[in-house]
């Protein structure tokens, strides 16, 4: 069973909705006794990086995100709950503290002539780690869904899984032991988000 953290975010329920399409058992949490006996746990998030470790907090979900990752148990990170994984965010002033899973900061993209920000849309993956599980039976170059105008930048490269270029190249998902995140949006990536969410979901049965 997976554990969807539901704190409020957007795009929960399309997340939900693609987890259950690839066969996964799922049950939303929105406090740490709900969490029981999950094999894994999602953490989805749209919107600002303050909010969401807010949120969090005020459901006692930090704390207890932070102990699951600590189990070893497979983690997925998406969106802001892909830059939550990280010490802080420069987004609108933030002084809130991440959940310092990763080194390094969140930031904004440079303002570059003909560059539209927020980046909304498709964009290919150059997948860094090959071994990676979740892009397994994923072929390199393949297009995903992005709608963000911040991306974290890792202090230890050797985390990087996929890279991703848009005014510059960034780091578009991460792996390290039981934990992975995407910048980009699997629920709506067609089937490219679907074969790495069933990715994601067989990592839960082993």
């Amino acid at each position: 069973m997976i554990a969807l953290l539901d704190y409020g975010s957007g795009n929960l329920r399309s997340v939900h909705k693609a987890l259950l399409k690839v066969g996964a058992e799922v049950r939303l949490v929105k406090s740490p006794g709900e969490i029981g006996d999950a094999r894994a746990m999602v953490l989805p998030g749209v919107g600002a990086f303050d909010d969401c470790i807010h949120a969090l907090r005020k459901q006692e979900l930090l704390g207890a995100a932070k102990d699951f990752i600590q189990s070893g148990k497979p983690f997925l990170g998406i969106c802001v709950g892909y830059q939550a994984l990280f010490e802080r965010s420069e987004e609108f002033n933030s002084c809130a503290a991440g959940l310092e899973i990763f080194r390094g900061k969140v930031g904004r993209f440079p303002e570059t002539p003909g560059l539209k920000i927020p980046q909304i849309g498709w964009n290919q993956l150059d997948i860094v780690k090959t071994d990676c599980p979740l892009y397994r039976g994923i072929t390199n170059g393949s297009y995903v869904y992005f709608v963000h105008s911040f991306f974290p930048q890792p202090v230890d490269e050797s985390i990087v899984a996929t890279r991703t270029d848009y005014g510059v190249n960034f780091a578009s998902s991460v792996w390290r032991d039981n934990v992975f995140a995407t910048q980009f949006h699997p629920e709506k990536s067609q089937e490219v988000g679907l074969q790495l969410l069933k990715n994601f979901a067989e990592l839960a049965k082993t």
